[in-house]
């Protein structure tokens, strides 16, 4: 509603600059490979959005360095409204934590607005013999560092939710990094790996087809897709809960009236009927918000997380 009502405001102004903008097709930075959730739910926001607004939303994927390239591009942008960038937990809250050399600050962007979130699950191969989470925990605490799990990255939410749940179970399971969650998935049906935090919408299809078994959830509560899979809260794990968020910024100089429009915008498409059936056909949880809020929840994650985090030791070099 704030933004609702900022850019009405703004409607009223002399100069109207908002008719202005947008007038020229504009940049979506998305820091993770097309076909992806994070690519997926660019795309349909985007597509909405430009229809909207009455000129062409490019994606522009520049995947790698745990999505810092995409970040780094995006805070060198013009301020002028025409790059927007797909933020996530991981380039807002952990890779200022974790890596040495960031190249971006957090202060180089302004929020738009949340977009949504995905759930994980907590996943196994089909030939591992294992059948719950209450197993898989037996096994690793009988043979330490025996099992591995897979994440789409160090430093990424799949990372720290594993990390969280090796200290909350008191087990040691050995991380093994990959660039996407293709890999991941592939090593896990083909039993390399053990273990495997995936985003449900991923997960569905091969856990359907039986190639994968869900143990567990991150989230807070069960999940209609998943009847009879437990959270790890509920199984005594209190700590552990993770949902991998993402969220529309622009750089941080852009004129408020830009961001304004943009944020409408947002908005209005996350509330389109269209989308929000596409997007939680995929497995997303829409979760709109104005642009003040977006900052005010970037600060409540970099602050509950930036204790695990320092509790972790983690460090990680680029």
């Amino acid at each position: 509603m704030a933004a609702l009502a900022a850019t009405a405001a703004f409607a009223a102004m002399p100069g109207h600059a908002q008719d202005q903008y947008p007038s020229k097709p504009i940049r979506w930075v998305v820091g993770f490979p097309a076909g992806g959730g994070s690519d997926f739910l660019a795309r349909t926001v985007a597509a909405a959005m430009s229809e909207q607004m009455g000129q062409p939303i490019i994606i522009d994927n520049r995947p790698g360095a745990g999505a810092m390239i995409a970040a780094g591009l995006a805070a060198r942008a013009p301020a002028d409204g025409y790059t927007l960038w797909t933020g996530d937990m991981a380039t807002l809250v952990f890779n200022p934590m974790i890596y040495r050399k960031v190249p971006y600050k957090i202060s180089d962007f302004q929020p738009v607005g949340l977009m949504g979130r995905f759930n994980m699950v907590v996943a196994t191969g089909a030939g591992t013999g294992i059948d719950s989470i209450a197993q898989a925990i037996d096994a690793m605490r009988k043979s330490p560092g025996k099992y591995s799990y897979g994440s789409v990255g160090a430093g990424t939410p799949h990372h720290f939710v594993m990390e969280l749940f090796k200290k909350s179970a008191g087990v040691d399971v050995v991380h093994v990094p990959y660039k996407g969650l293709a890999p991941v998935v592939q090593d896990l049906i083909g039993g390399q790996i053990q273990f495997a935090p995936i985003d449900t919408a991923s997960a569905q299809a091969h856990v359907q087809g039986g190639k994968l078994k869900p143990l567990a959830l991150t989230s807070r509560s069960r999940l209609p897709a998943f009847p009879g899979v437990p959270t790890l809260m509920e199984l005594g794990l209190k700590e552990v809960e993770m949902y991998a968020w993402q969220g529309l910024l622009v750089q941080s100089d852009t004129p408020k009236a830009v961001v304004d429009v943009l944020a409408l915008n947002l908005q209005k498409a996350l509330q389109r009927p269209d989308v929000r059936k596409s997007l939680v056909e995929y497995g997303l949880e829409i979760t709109p918000s104005s642009p003040p809020e977006l900052a005010s929840y970037i600060e409540q994650q970099t602050k509950f997380w930036g204790e695990i985090v320092r509790a972790s030791g983690i460090r990680l070099d680029m």
